[in-house]
């Protein structure tokens, strides 16, 4: 690992192991409160099948886990949740039981650049800010085209990513190297996806900007940037009916 990598991992870890340790799920006071609503939105599609499998790459201690492991009660099926913080996994493993979906979740540690997926063993994945953090833009297409390839016929799959970020010393006003792997522009991340996804329907999409503060070695930082949504479903092929 580049020590350029190394170290946007280590800060990284820091900042989410602090916010997991300081503020519980769906407390409020944090992006932890809820689950994200492009996604809950989403899963509402699936709601008439009895049978289904979600994959959440980049699932933290469960904002969106949770929830979907919810809706799956009174029917079969799995959240498979990916992280690659041991604090984040052992932390959702805590919440599905405490939450009552402990049946419905499967955890599993690995960097997600690395992670197989299982030919059409999923309904509905999603990556929410996840997918921005993999080490490289190589990387990014062997995820997506094993996201595709990994969603069965009719299933969706949910990315939200952000972009062209940038960084700012709240106090100097110092431009800062944005603490990301991938730092893509909206309109080459836009093209990008588009590809990784040609022939599936595009359900929603949407761009806005962002801006907040975050601390970082005890540090005040503006960062802003976009945050691209795209919800693709995968058309299913028409079976041919015998003459």
């Amino acid at each position: 690992m580049n020590p350029r990598l190394a170290k946007i991992r280590e800060a990284e870890k820091n900042y989410h192991e602090a916010c997991y340790d300081n503020y519980r799920l769906f407390e409020a006071g944090s992006w932890l409160a809820k689950p994200v609503k492009t996604v809950m939105d989403t899963l509402k599609e699936f709601q008439n099948r009895p049978v289904l499998n979600i994959l959440d790459l980049g699932c933290g201690v469960g904002r969106n886990s949770i929830p979907m492991a919810q809706a799956l009660k009174g029917r079969t099926g799995q959240v498979v949740c990916v992280d690659l913080l041991d604090r984040a996994l052992q932390k959702l493993e805590g919440y599905s039981r405490e939450f009552g979906v402990k049946e419905y979740i499967t955890t599993e540690h690995s960097d997600i650049g690395d992670y197989a997926i299982e030919e059409k063993g999923f309904d509905y994945i999603i990556a929410v800010s996840a997918l921005e953090h993999v080490e490289s833009e190589v990387k990014l297409i062997q995820v997506l085209d094993r996201m595709a390839r990994g969603t069965r016929e009719g299933g969706i799959n949910c990315l939200i990513m952000s972009t062209q970020v940038e960084e700012v010393d709240k106090v100097t006003g110092e431009a800062l190297d944005p603490y990301y792997e991938l730092n893509l522009t909206t309109g080459y991340t836009r093209e990008l996806l588009l590809s990784s996804y040609a022939g599936w329907d595009i359900r929603y999409t949407t761009v806005r900007s962002l801006q907040y503060e975050i601390e970082r070695d005890g540090r005040a930082i503006y960062l802003k940037g976009d945050c691209l949504t795209y919800v693709f479903r995968k058309p299913e092929v028409n079976k041919s009916i015998p003459s």
